[in-house]
């Protein structure tokens, strides 16, 4: 059966414009005040009737993607079909356009999509409550893709309270070769603040005013991500990436969740454009992505 056939959904990468990371709770994770906004690079993810539940994956970086039942789209597929009694007969095919291990959320998308693929499929209509309940139990970011536009992520970054947003952010992504694994880099986080007290963190008003508003200006001014220093310790050029985006004229530059792809804020698409073009100029990235924010959630396109 052709992959076009069945039920496509299309599910955004993510930015965390404010990352405050609380020290190391006794379960092993961070309490987090996370704010999460879904940006314009989507993976697209069709599933249709199979004689076994497997994945398919395609696209840039895609032979870095695992294709067993550690995928998270897998993993969707067996917890949706386990609590309704499905044998989950699938499969999964992820047309991939967000960079693979660079702290954009792509396989938290892939989950939340092939979520709602599988639910569309078996004709189940679970409410939102409940596809964000299975996504809270698949990963912290999970549950942001299915909703997407933007959101403040508390807990583990899994409790949700969407924000309002004034207008379009322009951004610029630079992609590292390679990845950084967010549980080490979270360990990097343990030891560079071990001995120190940790704020509890909190989402910061200027940031949420300039959301509300649409300034990037003051939102630039505004981002912050407490795992940039961590994750600066690991991949250190970094740091040279951070500079020649800024030097480019963004308006900000920072570490993308854990990295290691860097977010640059821009104020239109043309400084967008040339921020990116000075990017790949310099030799600092792979290559470079733009897109706008906000962008829809997990979204049903075929």
């Amino acid at each position: 059966m052709s992959v076009t056939a069945g039920v496509r959904v299309r599910v955004p990468a993510k930015v965390n414009v404010q990352l405050a990371v609380g020290a190391a709770r006794p379960d092993g994770f961070h309490d987090l005040a996370n704010v999460f906004l879904a940006v314009g690079l989507y993976d697209e993810i069709t599933v249709t009737p199979a004689d076994e539940l497997r994945i398919t994956c395609t696209g840039p970086d895609a032979a870095q993607v695992p294709l067993d039942h550690t995928n998270l789209a897998a993993r969707a597929a067996l917890a949706l079909a386990e609590r309704h009694g499905i044998d989950p007969r699938v499969h999964i095919h992820i047309a991939k356009d967000i960079p693979v291990a660079g702290g954009m959320a792509g396989g938290s998308a892939d989950g939340a999509g092939a979520l709602l693929a599988c639910d569309t499929l078996w004709s189940l209509g679970s409410s939102r409550d409940e596809l964000l309940a299975i996504c809270a139990e698949l990963g912290s970011d999970v549950p942001f893709s299915l909703i997407g536009g933007a959101a403040l992520g508390t807990g583990r970054g899994e409790q949700l309270t969407p924000l309002e947003v004034g207008g379009s952010f322009h951004w610029v992504f630079a992609v590292a070769d390679g990845g950084l694994s967010t549980p080490t880099v979270f360990r990097e986080f343990d030891r560079r603040t071990e001995g120190t007290p940790v704020p509890a963190p909190s989402a910061d008003p200027a940031l949420l005013d300039a959301l509300r508003t649409g300034d990037a200006t003051a939102l630039a001014g505004a981002l912050s991500n407490d795992l940039q220093p961590a994750a600066l310790t690991l991949r250190p050029s970094l740091a040279d990436t951070l500079t020649a985006g800024t030097t480019a004229g963004a308006l900000a530059s920072l570490v993308s969740g854990s990295g290691p792809t860097t977010a640059f804020l821009t104020k239109d698409p043309d400084a967008a454009e040339e921020v990116a073009q000075a990017l790949l100029t310099s030799g600092t990235c792979r290559t470079t992505r733009v897109a706008t924010s906000p962008a829809r959630g997990a979204t049903v396109v075929g």
